[in-house]
């Protein structure tokens, strides 16, 4: 039994959370939280030219990722015990500095602050880390036209993005794992080996370090 009622699990573009997530919410029984980016008509607007776009893609990210949250974190369903999501909101913060020029970004870190306070905190934060090379590779595989423009450079600054806003808060732990050398799609013992992790009892604070190397 998962010992956490609100889990987590994020990552850069191409990491696999989501695919992480479905399969913890169906072996758990999990209520399953699921961004709806593929519903944003401006994400592909954004791909085609970011800095026409960047201010009303981060504005409606910002919306919609609140009111999905709002929704389901404060309606809670009494037939699943656990919640497991595939972003949390400073997801939109981290995206937005890397989009946003300086003034609109100070506008909506305004807006941002508010609104955040709000929502309820995770007991788990889990960041799935995999190398940019790694990560173009699965971005590629999924095929999504509006993705193939993404490079490594971009990439990185996600994830500079992220490990900056670890250090900076505690309101949850944040666990980090490295599954460069693992398949955790293809492998059930790979699956296993992040599943464990990520289930133990929490007895630790702060930021938590893990890099997964398979059992030879």
């Amino acid at each position: 039994m998962m010992n956490l009622d609100f889990l987590v699990i994020e990552g850069n573009i191409g990491a696999g959370k989501t695919t992480f997530a479905k399969k913890l919410s169906e072996e758990y029984d999990a209520k399953l939280i699921l961004e709806q980016f593929a519903e944003n008509p401006f994400l592909p607007k954004f791909y085609k030219d970011p800095e026409k776009y960047s201010f009303a893609l981060e504005l409606s990210f910002l919306a919609d990722r609140y009111g999905q949250l709002k929704k389901e974190l404060t309606n809670r369903d009494l037939f699943h015990q656990v919640t497991i999501a595939d972003y949390y909101f400073m997801k939109s913060l981290i995206f937005a500095q890397n989009t946003l020029a300086q003034d609109e970004y100070n506008l909506y870190r305004n807006f941002f602050d508010i609104i955040y306070e709000r929502l309820p905190k995770p007991d788990l934060f889990v960041y799935l880390h995999l190398p940019e090379e790694k990560l173009l590779v699965n971005i590629r595989k999924r095929g999504r036209d509006y993705e193939q423009t993404i490079d490594a450079d971009y990439l990185r600054k996600i994830k500079e993005g992220y490990f900056t806003f670890f250090t900076q808060q505690n309101d949850f732990p944040v666990l980090i794992v490295d599954t460069s050398a693992i398949d955790f799609v293809a492998s059930a013992q790979h699956y296993e080996m992040l599943r464990n992790l990520v289930t133990q009892p929490i007895d630790w604070r702060g930021i938590r370090r893990e890099i997964l190397i398979p059992e030879l």
